[in-house]
Formats: C-alpha cells, sequence, structure tokens
C-alpha cells in the first residue's frame, strides 16, 4: 500500500505544481506507466480502467469538440450578452441569470466545458462593464462554482456522471429522473449561497447599455440557427441510444463530428485547428490517473472505504446518503474528484449496488460539489484557474478556500437531502 500511495501522491504533487510547464496529462500517464513497472499495478488492470472510461472519454472529447465549434461561432458569448441584457442593469439580477447560464452550460457541455469556454467571455465582458475588482471576483468564483455544482442533471454534464453511469449501467432516462430533483435544488441552493456570501460585492446597477448586440456577435448566422435544431436532435438522440442500450459516446462523439462537418462545410470552423485546440491534455490526465488510481484499489484502500459506506449504511437511509455525499466530499476535495468517484464506485459496487441505489448518487453529488472546497478538488476547477491565470487574474488557494469551504457544505448537504 506504501508504494501505491507514494506513486498516487507524488503524481498528485507534479500535477498541482506542474514544474516548468509540465502538463497535467502527461504527469498522469508517467505516473501510469510508473506505476505498471513498479508492479502497483498490471497489463490487466489498465485493460479493466480502459474498459470502465472508455466510453466517458470518447463522450467528453466529444462534448468538448462540439462546445469549441460551438463558441467559434459566438453562441456563448450571444448567451453572455443576452444574459447581461435581460438584467436590465441589474447587478443583483445580472449575478443570477449569469449563475443560471453556467448552470444550463454545464448541465449540457460539461463543466470543463463551462470552466474552459464561459470563464473566458464573462470576464471579458465584465472588464468591457468596467467592474471593480472586487465585483469581478465575485461574478468569477460564483460562476467556477455552479460550473460543478450544476453539473449533475444528466449523464452527459460531468465526466464523473460518465465514468458512474457505465461503471453501474444506469441508463440515460434513469440517471435524469434520479437527478433531476438533487440537482434542482442544488442550483437553488448555489445561487442563494452565492448571492448571501457576495451580497455586498456585486454592483447595485451595471451600465449594460455599452455591450453590443447580443446578434452581433454571432460569427456565422446559418451554423447559429441550425446549432438550435442539432442540439435538439442531438438530445434526442441521448433517449433514443438508451432505449437501445447504446454507449453515451456514440451521441457524443457522433454528434460532435457530424456538427464539426457541418461548420465545415459553411465555412464557420476549421476543423484540423478546431480538433488541435481540443484539451487532449484532460483525456491523459482522466486515463493515466485513473491507472494510478487502480494501483491504490490493489493495495486495499478501497476495501476501507467500502467498510466505512458499510458502516453508514447501517445507520439508516438519511444518515447512509448524508455520510456517503460528504465522504466523497472530502476525498475529492484531497485528492480530486477523478480518482475519487472511482475508488468510491468500487467500493459501493463492493458493499452491494442493490439496495444502495441512493448511495452512488450521493457519491455523484459529493464528487461533484465537494471539490470545491479546495483548488486541487476537481479538474474543471484547476482548469478554471489555468484559464483565468492565462487571462492575468491569478487567485490564490487562500482567497479560494475561504469561499470553497464556507459555502460548499450547505450546497452539498440541500442537494443531498434531494435523494431522500
Amino acid at each position: 500500500m506504501f508504494l501505491a500511495i507514494l506513486v498516487f501522491l507524488v503524481t498528485l504533487v507534479f500535477v498541482i505544481w506542474q514544474p516548468k510547464g509540465l502538463q497535467i496529462g502527461t504527469t498522469a500517464v508517467i505516473g501510469a506507466i510508473v506505476a505498471l513497472v513498479l508492479g502497483v499495478v498490471s497489463y490487466d488492470d489498465v485493460l479493466s480502467v480502459v474498459d470502465i472510461v472508455w466510453d466517458a472519454t470518447l463522450a467528453f472529447i466529444g462534448i468538448i469538440i462540439l462546445s469549441m465549434v460551438l463558441d467559434e461561432i459566438g453562441f456563448f458569448e450571444w448567451a453572455a450578452i443576452k444574459m447581461a441584457k435581460l438584467s436590465g442593469g441589474s447587478g443583483n439580477k445580472m449575478f443570477v441569470y449569469i449563475l443560471l447560464l453556467g448552470a444550463l452550460v454545464a448541465a449540457f457541455f460539461a463543466n470543463d466545458g463551462a470552466a474552459l469556454i464561459l470563464t473566458p467571455i464573462l470576464l471579458a465582458k465584465m472588464k468591457y462593464l468596467k467592474m471593480n475588482p472586487l465585483a469581478i471576483f465575485a461574478f468569477l468564483m460564483a460562476g467556477g462554482f455552479i460550473g460543478d455544482s450544476a453539473s449533475n442533471p444528466l449523464v452527459i454534464s460531468n465526466l464523473t456522471n460518465i465514468v458512474t453511469a457505465g461503471y453501474f449501467d444506469i441508463g440515460f432516462v434513469e440517471y435524469a429522473q434520479n437527478m433531476f430533483l438533487p440537482n434542482l435544488l442544488s442550483i437553488f441552493a448555489s445561487i442563494a449561497v452565492l448571492w448571501f456570501y457576495f451580497r455586498k460585492d456585486i454592483p447595485l446597477k451595471v451600465d449594460v447599455t455599452t455591450l453590443p448586440e447580443a446578434s452581433s456577435v454571432i460569427k456565422n448566422h446559418t451554423m447559429f440557427n441550425l446549432s438550435w435544431f442539432f442540439l435538439a436532435f442531438l438530445m434526442v438522440g441521448y433517449f433514443v441510444g438508451d432505449f437501445y442500450n447504446l454507449p453515451v459516446s456514440v451521441f457524443a462523439l457522433g454528434g460532435a463530428l457530424v456538427f464539426l462537418a457541418l461548420a465545415t462545410h459553411f465555412k464557420a470552423t476549421k476543423p484540423l485547428m478546431t480538433i488541435k485546440a481540443a484539451p487532449w491534455q484532460v483525456v491523459w490526465f482522466s486515463i493515466g490517473l485513473y491507472i494510478v488510481v487502480y494501483g491504490l484499489k490493489n493495495a486495499g484502500f478501497t476495501d476501507v472505504i467500502a467498510s466505512w459506506i458499510e458502516i453508514l449504511s447501517h445507520q439508516g437511509k438519511t444518515v447512509a446518503i448524508v455520510g456517503t455525499g460528504f465522504l466523497s466530499a472530502i476525498i475529492s476535495s484531497v485528492m480530486n474528484n477523478m480518482p475519487t468517484i472511482m475508488i468510491m464506485d468500487i467500493a459501493i459496487d463492493k458493499v452491494g449496488y442493490v439496495g444502495n441505489e441512493a448511495l452512488v448518487y450521493a457519491n455523484i453529488l459529493g464528487s461533484n460539489l465537494g471539490p470545491k472546497m479546495t483548488p486541487i478538488g476537481s479538474l474543471a476547477t484547476l482548469l478554471w484557474l489555468h484559464v483565468l491565470a492565462q487571462k492575468g487574474v491569478k487567485i490564490g488557494w487562500g482567497e479560494y478556500m475561504k469561499v470553497g469551504l464556507l459555502i460548499t457544505p450547505p450546497v452539498l448537504l440541500v442537494a443531498l437531502l434531494g435523494l431522500l
């Protein structure tokens, strides 16, 4: 166990540190190779990991490519301006509307899509509106938080959702039905808690008349109009695929490639540049880190977690759900939600899925919301911080955790109660 923990910790340290520009995916792959060479994992374990994550990884690639094409069309910038103008100049309304936009983007384009695409758009618009630094910080922190807290409603909303749905063979419809109320409660609680925390920093009035017309930022009107029908068609495809028990990646990646082809036909994008610009490091990160984490499973770490979940499951439904959710949240905040979701899935499977279905969803909520307590908790947060740093906005760990540790627990608790 010592060797497995050491490989994991060293890999995680380098993922966070990123010395001399060493990217997170490269670090994770190196960690996986080291784990394999040292015998922490075997070649069969690697195949087992690939079997668990292949659908999630391909679906994630599709979602990101789709998001990038929509971004090139001007879809998200149009939506951000629309939301801002809809506020009528009220800072409080704008704060709520931007959070609702973030929730929609996270639901349909994943939390990582929200971090990569929506964050720079919001930052640019806030600077354009000449908001003061405190207001900009409030909007950015809130936008970053909602990206994860609202990434629960659909299988495609988060990589953790796809992995868990695939592991336990949960259908698209079944998942959506079980997570509808918890996600709704999570959104409402997020908005309420974030507004209360940042209420003094939100400007009462914002001059939105200086913003350009939303239609002026659309770079290709043909593709923009077509995108609405395509997204509706794609959503129907997910439900049809669920009926025929097809992998979610068939529609997520297949749909993205079709959309990319259409955008190329209408000269809205350059396909090779779009594919090259996709965050491939995220793919290598997820696969590499999962292999490293499988070493912890081999060392018996999942057995320890399973014993804790077993104890919780005997304390009544409420304690079991809330306890499992917060256990997942705490582990995620310390060692990142990507490895946590796999460890917890395996542990819950050891306890027994039948009769403990609610614990699976509690684990997802904990893995999606809990990471917001620390900067290293989720890949989306790491990407979010990276995007901001590239734009000249640096948020320190202490500054981040001062907010995250206060606002995350109450939102997570409210969301978990939706599973009762």
